[in-house]
């Protein structure tokens, strides 16, 4: 695939009169000068997102889009509408202003499939390149999937299905499989193109779709695996999905659902049902007249491929770019890991302490054996490294705060079970173990009885560990943790006895019980 680098913006002179101090540090940020923005102008939307670097785990320090809607006439007339023209061009004068405020250090701009049909588009992107000041480069369906599925590849741990990214003038479909994509396909099933092509009939739209999709034979390799659905059009739909179904978590990345359900709820979007348009206020009102005909796609997609589920990807082209711009050793990298580090080094007291705690929570986990060494060490270093970020709250809300926190971030590799174990262990390390609250008890329902008691061990261990330490490096070390046949037994040197006080113990004796054994206190 071609790799092509990103356009350096130099640094904005200051106006004349403007007297803020120039920004060198910011806490709570991890760099200010690496800064990279991709502008996407795509045929329905315009959208800026600027990233703080370009890394494995790279977190949005702004986004923002405009519903222009480019590809709303292009099927019908050959060409991008003037009123559509207008609001891009406007986005991105506004966008530009916006980089420059940022300071962003690296622009790309990319458009797709209403700019690469239309007539008019050449001369489009004439005028878009003076208002963003950047190249644009005009990227086929070809490339256009490709990049989806690189965005699919970064975002899940090992994924392996057919990704289709559904946009407002076209449906990219491509395989994922290895860490590697497969040939790309590109078909003007897009919502708006979709809506134009049939002149609004539901009929006529519905045999364009199976006369475009009988053309792929990308199709075949759907079936059994999973289908990855990139596109606003399509997280609207799952919005949707979870409102009707109270799901617990309003989180749209990894969102899976198994394809019987799914065929059943686009049949109902389809008809209008009342129970699915009761929660229409949950998306926006540009993407509405869309969504009848994202799901009518899904829906023929579905009865072809036959996937096993449905998973809905936040991540796409945009994160395709940035991915590819990466080394093979920086692409290696586990993003999980790699956000919960930043995490750890922005929000703990001691980022050296969780280095610690990993290794003080695995030797009591490994001497336990089954089942509670099941944990991977990838779930365990994460919520190790995610076990203090909650310590500037209040004590009485670092509970629900840290599981809200956790349970919402922009995490990838990671799908909705895991999410909640990481945040349900730092709920109870903070709140204790008996306690709960409504987002708790929702949680709760998405793990399996063996995870959950995973989870309310590693919340025991944190609670001894922390009172023990004071989330500050250097004890845990000296005061080994670990199980000698039925006992857990702690053992503290002479300078340190003072530690296991009764708090300590009371906490230890209920670690204990989780684990079934007895607890000793001893000396070194």
């Amino acid at each position: 695939m071609e790799n092509r680098s990103p356009i350096r913006v130099p640094a904005p002179s200051r106006a004349e009169g403007d007297a803020r101090p120039e920004l060198r540090h910011a806490p709570g940020r991890l760099a200010l000068s690496d800064t990279i923005a991709i502008v996407d102008i795509g045929s329905n939307s315009v959208r800026l997102v600027v990233y703080e670097m370009l890394a494995r785990a790279p977190s949005q320090v702004f986004n923002e889009k405009e519903m222009a809607g480019l590809g709303r006439q292009v099927a019908s007339t050959g060409r991008l509408a003037d009123d559509a023209i207008v609001k891009a061009i406007d986005a991105l004068v506004r966008f530009r202003i916006l980089c420059e405020a940022i300071n962003v250090g690296a622009i790309r701009v990319i458009a797709t499939a209403a700019t690469r049909y239309a007539q008019n588009g050449p001369d489009f992107i004439a005028r878009a390149e003076a208002a963003i000041g950047q190249p644009i480069e005009l990227i086929s369906g070809g490339r256009e999937a490709a990049l989806s599925a690189l965005g699919v590849i970064s975002g899940f741990d090992d994924p392996d299905g057919v990704v289709g990214d559904l946009g407002g003038g076209s449906l990219e479909l491509i395989s994922v499989r290895d860490g590697a994509a497969g040939q790309g396909a590109s078909v003007p099933l897009g919502g708006l193109a979709l809506l134009d092509r049939s002149k609004g009939s539901l009929k006529a739209a519905e045999k364009i779709v199976r006369d475009e999709l009988d053309k792929l034979p990308q199709l075949a390799a759907m079936k059994g695996r999973n289908f990855y659905a990139v596109g606003g059009t399509w997280r609207a739909l799952a919005t949707l999905h979870q409102r009707r179904c109270a799901y617990p978590l309003n989180v749209m990345h990894g969102y899976a659902v198994p394809t019987r359900d799914v065929a059943d709820f686009v049949k109902l979007v389809e008809r209008a049902d009342a129970s699915v348009l009761d929660a229409i206020d949950a998306v926006s009102s540009a993407r509405r007249p869309l969504l009848v005909y994202g799901a009518l796609v899904l829906d023929e997609l579905i009865k072809r491929g036959k996937p096993r589920e449905v998973i809905i990807s936040a991540q796409g082209v945009r994160e395709g770019l940035l991915y590819e711009q990466l080394s093979p050793q920086e692409q290696a990298v586990d993003p999980l890991l790699q956000a919960a580090r930043d995490y750890n080094l922005l929000r703990a007291r001691d980022p050296r302490h969780a280095a610690e705690l990993i290794a003080w929570t695995k030797a009591i986990l490994e001497t336990a054996g089954p089942p509670w060494n099941e944990p991977s060490d990838r779930m365990i270093e994460t919520v190790c490294l995610l076990s203090d970020i909650g310590w500037r709250a209040h004590p009485d809300y670092r509970g629900e705060q840290s599981m809200n926190v956790i349970a919402h971030a922009y995490f990838t590799g990671i799908d909705h079970v895991g999410r909640a174990f990481l945040a349900l262990a730092i709920f109870h390390r903070y709140a204790g173990l008996k306690a709960s609250s409504p987002a708790a008890a929702g949680l709760r329902t998405l793990l399996p009885a063996p995870a959950l008691a995973q989870a309310m061990l590693i919340a025991a261990i944190f609670r001894v560990a922390y009172l023990l330490s004071a989330g500050m490096t250097g004890i845990l070390p000296r005061i080994p943790g670990a199980c000698v046949d039925n006992r857990l037994v702690l053992r503290l040197p002479e300078d340190l006895t003072a530690l296991a006080s009764e708090r300590v113990e009371g906490r230890l004796k209920q670690l204990a019980k989780l684990l079934g054994r007895d607890f000793e206190i001893g000396r070194l």
